[in-house]
C-alpha cells in the first residue's frame, strides 16, 4: 500500500503528541518518588550533581551482559537511615537489606536470562525466612511494564512481602538496565520468566508448588503469555494488559496512531527496540497495507489469545483487569478473552485511561485494583478461603455512578439490548474533523476517571456536510449502557479506500453530548459507489444515560487517534435499505 497523503499526516501529529506524553509519563513515574507502605514515608531519589542526568532523563542503558552504573540503593525504613554496603553478586557490586524487626529483607539482583543475557532484578523476601531458614513462601514475579524501570513495583512488593511472599521484579529484556532487546512479548521475553522463575526457586525460599505472576500492561501481557508456557504458575493478575495484541491496537482495521507512537517513543526513550519491532512500527505507522499479514502474524505470535487452549490447559487461575477507556488496550478484547478462559478467572473493569486504575497502587496507597490482586493470589497461591471464588467473577464499576456491579459472567452483564434504527440517507465529505472525536491517549479518559469530563461535542452545531448524525427519543428513565454497542450500516464511498469513526454520545437537554464509546473502522479495495454492509462493535462501556436525556449516534472520518485512509474530498454514504436496515444496538444493565 502506498501511504495515503492524510495518513502521513496523521501519523506524524500523533507521533509527536504521543512521544510528548510518554516524556511526560515517564516523568511522572514512580522512580522518583515511592511511598514505601507501612511507614509513613517515601523513598527519594536524590537531584544529581549539576551537568549530571537525572534519573528519569534519557540514560543509554547497558549493552546485553554488560554492568550497569552504579549500585541500587534500597528505600530505608521509617525512623532508620539504612547503609547499604556493597557487595558481590556473580561479577556484580550489589546492595542488600536484612529482613529485621519484622520488615521484609530487599536486595538487588541479575538473573541470567534467555540467550544469555542479563535481567536487572530485586527480590523481596518475607521477615519470617529469617526466623525459619528451612520455610517455603508462595513466590510472585512481577515483570515491568513497557518502559518502566524495576522501581516501579517496589510498594506493591514489600506489601506482598508483608504478607508473606517472595516477590521478584525484574526490568523485561531491552529496558533500562537489563541486557537485549526489546522483543515486544515475544518468545524470548516468555523465555525470560521462566529463567526468573528457575533463578528464584533456586537463591530464594520460594515453594515451587505456588507461584504467581502479575503486571502492569506490558507486565500483564507477558504474565498471561508465561502462563501458557511454564506449568509452574498457578496464578495470574493481568492488570491493563492485552489478549489480543492485533486487536488492540489495528481494531476494526485501523491503525491506533497515538497508542502506536506512544509505545513506539517509550521503548525509544527507556530502551533498545529490535531491528523487527522498529521495521513493524514503520509499517504499521507508514500504512503499508502490502505488510500487513506479516505485521498480523508478529502481532498474533504476541497475543495470550493465540495460546488460549494452553493457558486452559495448564490451568492457572486468571484474573483480569482493565479500564473501560483503555486507549491502548481496548476492553472487548479482555472480555472476549475471559469468556473462552475455562481455569478459575475474574474480570474487573474500572473507569479511566491505560494503566491509570493501577496508579494509585504502585504509589503505596490503597487501590480496589491491587487489593483484589492481594485477594486472588491469597485464594489461589496461599490456599486462604477469603471467599472470592464465592464471589460473582465478573466485577464493573460504573463510569457514572461509581458503583461496582457484580455479575456471573460477561454475556450476562446486559439484561436487554435497545436497538435504535438509523433511518434515512447520510453522505458526508471526508478529511475534515467534524468536532466529534475520542480526544488523546492517556489523557482524556484519565480526566473522566478522576474528574467526570470525558470528551464533549455540541450534538446541534456538529457540521452535517462532515458528520452523520442519528438521535433517539429522550427518555424518561435512566439508561444503564452496560456491555458492547453494535452498530450495523451499509456504506457507500466513492474512493476505494477510507475510514469512519463512529461514536456514542449521551445527549443533555442543551444538546452537550458526553462521549460513551467509540470505535473506528477502516475498508480497502472496495468498488466506488457501491453499497457494503459494515458491522462495528464499539468499544465496551458501563455509563448511565440520566432521564431526559437522549442517545445521540456520530459518524464522521477524522479523529485524532487514528490514522485514517480517506482521500481528500472523498464522500461516504450512510444507508439504511429496506431489505437490510441499519441500526446500533445499545446494551441495557437492569433498572437500579
Amino acid at each position: 500500500m502506498t501511504p495515503a497523503r492524510r495518513a502521513l499526516r496523521m501519523t506524524a501529529a500523533g507521533t509527536v503528541s504521543a512521544t510528548l506524553l510518554a516524556t511526560a509519563a515517564l516523568g511522572l513515574a514512580p522512580a522518583a518518588e515511592a511511598a514505601v507502605p507501612g511507614t509513613g514515608t517515601t523513598a527519594r531519589v536524590a537531584p544529581p550533581p549539576a551537568g549530571v542526568a537525572p534519573p528519569l532523563t534519557r540514560i543509554a542503558p547497558p549493552r546485553a551482559g554488560a554492568t550497569s552504573p552504579g549500585t541500587r540503593i534500597a528505600p530505608p525504613r521509617a525512623g532508620a537511615s539504612r547503609t547499604v554496603a556493597p557487595r558481590a553478586v556473580g561479577d556484580r557490586a550489589m546492595g542488600d537489606s536484612a529482613g529485621r524487626d519484622g520488615v521484609p529483607s530487599v536486595r538487588f539482583v541479575d538473573i541470567p536470562g534467555e540467550g544469555g543475557i542479563t535481567l536487572a532484578a530485586h527480590v523481596f523476601t518475607p521477615a519470617a525466612a529469617t526466623a525459619d531458614p528451612d520455610a517455603r513462601f508462595p513466590l510472585i514475579v512481577l515483570p515491568t511494564s513497557w518502559g518502566m524501570p524495576q522501581i516501579e513495583y517496589m510498594a506493591q512488593a514489600e506489601q506482598l512481602a508483608d504478607a508473606g511472599y517472595v516477590v521478584l521484579g525484574y526490568n523485561a529484556r531491552g529496558f533500562w538496565q537489563s541486557g537485549g532487546e526489546i522483543e515486544t512479548a515475544g518468545p524470548p521475553d516468555v523465555a525470560d520468566a521462566s529463567k526468573v522463575i528457575d533463578w528464584a526457586l533456586a537463591h530464594t525460599p520460594a515453594d515451587p508448588e505456588r507461584v504467581g505472576m502479575a503486571g502492569v500492561s506490558y507486565g500483564a501481557g507477558i504474565s498471561l503469555l508465561a502462563a501458557g508456557f511454564d506449568r509452574r504458575i498457578k496464578a495470574v493478575a493481568a492488570l491493563s494488559g492485552w489478549a489480543d495484541l492485533i486487536g488492540s491496537i489495528y481494531s476494526g482495521r485501523t491503525q491506533h496512531a497515538q497508542a502506536a507512537a506512544l509505545l513506539g517513543g517509550a521503548g525509544r526513550l527507556t530502551g533498545r527496540p529490535s531491528a523487527e519491532l522498529t521495521r513493524v512500527l514503520d509499517d504499521f505507522l507508514g500504512s503499508r497495507l502490502e505488510r500487513e499479514p506479516e505485521m498480523i502474524a508478529w502481532g498474533k505470535k504476541r497475543s495470550p489469545a493465540a495460546y488460549l487452549d494452553r493457558i486452559n490447559a495448564n490451568g492457572a487461575a486468571v484474573m483480569l483487569g482493565n479500564a473501560w477507556g483503555d486507549t491502548l488496550f481496548p476492553p472487548n478484547q479482555y472480555a472476549d478473552f475471559y469468556e473462552r478462559l475455562t481455569v478459575p478467572k475474574r474480570l474487573e473493569f474500572r473507569p479511566g485511561d491505560h494503566a491509570t486504575a493501577e496508579l494509585t497502587g504502585l504509589l503505596g496507597l490503597p487501590n480496589d485494583t491491587w487489593t483484589s490482586a492481594h485477594r486472588w493470589f491469597d485464594r489461589y497461591l496461599k490456599g486462604e478461603r477469603n471467599g472470592v471464588e464465592d464471589e460473582l467473577p465478573v466485577r464493573l464499576k460504573s463510569r457514572s455512578s461509581g458503583r461496582y456491579e457484580s455479575y456471573p459472567s460477561w454475556s450476562a452483564v446486559p439484561s436487554t439490548h435497545r436497538r435504535i434504527p438509523l433511518d434515512g440517507t447520510r453522505r458526508i465529505t471526508a478529511d475534515t474533523d467534524s468536532g466529534a472525536n475520542a480526544g488523546l491517549v492517556m489523557l482524556s479518559n484519565a480526566l473522566d476517571q478522576f474528574l467526570k469530563l470525558p470528551p464533549t461535542a455540541s450534538i446541534p452545531l456538529l457540521p452535517r456536510a462532515f458528520a452523520a448524525v442519528w438521535q433517539s427519543e429522550r427518555y424518561t428513565t435512566e439508561q444503564r449502557v452496560r456491555g458492547t454497542v453494535r452498530l450495523h450500516t451499509t456504506l457507500a464511498s466513492d474512493a476505494p479506500d477510507g475510514t469512519a469513526v463512529a461514536y456514542l454520545y449521551d445527549v443533555g437537554p442543551l444538546g452537550t453530548g458526553r462521549l460513551i464509546t467509540n470505535a473506528p473502522v477502516t475498508f480497502h479495495d472496495r468498488t466506488p459507489g457501491e453499497p457494503f454492509g459494515v458491522d462495528l462493535e464499539l468499544f465496551s462501556a458501563a455509563y448511565d444515560v440520566p432521564a431526559g436525556h437522549r442517545l445521540a449516534l456520530v459518524i464522521d472520518t477524522v479523529d485524532p487517534l487514528y490514522i485514517e485512509h480517506n482521500p481528500r474530498g472523498a464522500r461516504l454514504t450512510f444507508s439504511s435499505p429496506a431489505a437490510d436496515p441499519s441500526w446500533v444496538s445499545v446494551p441495557l444493565g437492569a433498572s437500579s
